[in-house]
């Protein structure tokens, strides 16, 4: 149904005032109602259940937090990853395309104004008396012209606000690529400091092996050792050889994909992996209430803010059933001349006020509808099952820091023994008190000791990195907030 209302130089009061009437009527009774924060599934704890009481010495989460370890090399790392891996350029082009798309749906709520102009001339070449009936004409016509969808059900509001959730989603996800990007580099170059560290002590063995393998050829041809005693410190040369390539593989694929992060060469070495390392000292880290994760972790705010649009966009569908209001204008200037005789330019003008209601379309509004409330249910359920993973991966990092400070401390005094114990065998094999078999057996426990203290000091640094990236690495929860409040909580105008 529509009903278009022509405005001509002498219009009638009575025509426009019902429809005045109608309109308000109907912008009071259309209003976007806001979008209510959504509700876990499963109602959170005060604290985490791995996390206990906070120490005094606990560091608040930093921005940049891993400045917090003290290495300038991670430091740098990280910095030039942020500045140029591709998939932060990436995520932060598709910021730009929905804010784009937010002022593009912001704009349907204004009018559009636009100039038109046009020439013609028409010649018949007719007797003049004839071109009294059919004159030659020439128009020039210039004009401004307006046109206005009035945003009658909110259905536009709605729209409007759909995109600016998800401009608000578009920033978190670039929010959580920085996260990303900066956890996998910080990642990836303490296994490639753990290869080099384990690389050291295996070669470092190695070399210990041989000297003992020579000292055995010496002995054998001495007539003190046997063939078997010279074969067997062979042997466990030769095995702890054989670590070494895979060692030198996991190093030289830690920096490819180095490099890859920081947009580099995979062909060209991003640092050097041959200096000794000293492994950061445990930090303690306030990791807050579960709670907090809703507006700190970047995925969640992400998810939020999809069904935020979700839920507007099926305001927006509702709108759908309610009468759209039109308005248009065309104002301008025309000069005419017939039949070579100028006429005194005049002034035109066109005003035009359209209602449409639909009446009957099949159930397509409906199913509309319905496909709406599905997506914005499944949004809803997208980000509830998102903040029980974010509950469970903070709880997972917390224990396995917990245990693996546990179990470097067991393994750093185990080393300790070992060691000195690998002295005395030394001394006591010199001596002739115990045979090659013992030494050996010590040296391979000293080996499996140091390699697994240099894993566990690993595991606890990946845990402190995994740790900062489930808390959310300390991503501005007030401005996130603002820009939550700003697209789903605001009633429309």
């Amino acid at each position: 149904m529509a009903l278009s209302l022509h405005r001509n130089p002498n219009p009638d009061a009575w025509l426009f005032r019902p429809m005045a009437l109608a309109v308000l009527v109907i912008l009071s009774a259309c209003a976007v109602p806001p979008v209510q924060a959504p509700v876990p599934s499963v109602p959170l704890t005060a604290a985490f259940a791995q996390g206990g009481p906070a120490p005094a010495a606990a560091q608040a989460l930093d921005s940049a937090w891993w400045a917090g370890y003290g290495d300038p090399t991670l430091t740098a790392l990280v910095e030039q990853a942020l500045a140029a891996n591709q998939d932060v350029s990436i995520a932060l082009q598709r910021v730009i395309q929905a804010r784009a798309g937010r002022d593009a749906q912001d704009a349907r709520l204004w009018p559009t104004i636009g100039l038109q102009a046009s020439a013609s001339r028409s010649e018949s070449g007719l007797p003049a008396p004839v071109k009294q009936g059919l004159p030659d004409t020439r128009a020039l016509r210039a004009g401004v012209e307006v046109a206005w969808e009035i945003d009658l059900a909110g259905g536009v509001r709605a729209g409007r606000d759909a995109s600016s959730a998800d401009a608000v989603a578009a920033e978190a996800g670039a929010a959580g690529a920085r996260l990303l990007v900066a956890s996998e580099v910080a990642r990836q170059y303490f296994v490639l400091r753990d290869a080099g560290e384990r690389l050291r002590i295996v070669q470092a063995l190695a070399a210990a092996q041989r000297e003992t393998a020579a000292r055995v050829a010496s002995r054998l041809r001495e007539g003190q050792a046997s063939a078997f005693d010279l074969d067997r410190a062979r042997a466990e040369a030769d095995a702890l050889d054989a670590q070494v390539p895979s060692l030198r593989t996991l190093a030289g694929i830690s920096q490819t994909r180095l490099a890859v992060l920081l947009g580099r060469n995979p062909s060209v070495r991003v640092t050097d992996d041959t200096l000794s390392y000293a492994w950061p000292e445990r930090r303690e880290i306030a990791t807050g209430q579960p709670s907090e994760l809703l507006m700190r972790r970047p995925d969640l705010i992400a998810a939020e803010a999809r069904f935020a649009a979700e839920t507007l966009r099926g305001s927006e569908a509702r709108a759908q059933w309610w009468p759209k209001l039109f308005a248009s204008a065309l104002l301008g200037r025309q000069d005419l001349r017939l039949n070579a005789q100028d006429l005194a330019p005049v002034h035109f003008s066109n005003v035009a006020l359209a209602l449409a209601a639909p009446l009957f379309n099949a159930g397509r509004i409906d199913a509309g509808i319905r496909a709406q409330s599905a997506r914005a249910e499944e949004a809803l359920l997208a980000w509830q099952k998102a903040v029980l993973v974010a509950v469970q991966e903070v709880e997972d990092s917390l224990l396995v820091r917990t245990e693996e400070a546990r179990r470097g401390a067991a393994l750093a005094t185990a080393v300790d023994h070992r060691r000195r114990s690998l002295q005395r065998a030394k001394s006591l094999q010199r001596e002739g008190q115990i045979d090659l078999l013992v030494l050996l057996d010590v040296q391979r426990s000293v080996l499996a000791s140091e390699l697994a203290l240099s894993d566990s000091r690993l595991q606890q640094v990946l845990a402190d990195v995994q740790l900062y990236k489930a808390l959310g690495g300390a991503f501005a929860p007030a401005s996130a907030s603002r820009a939550m409040t700003s697209a789903t909580e605001r009633t429309p105008p």
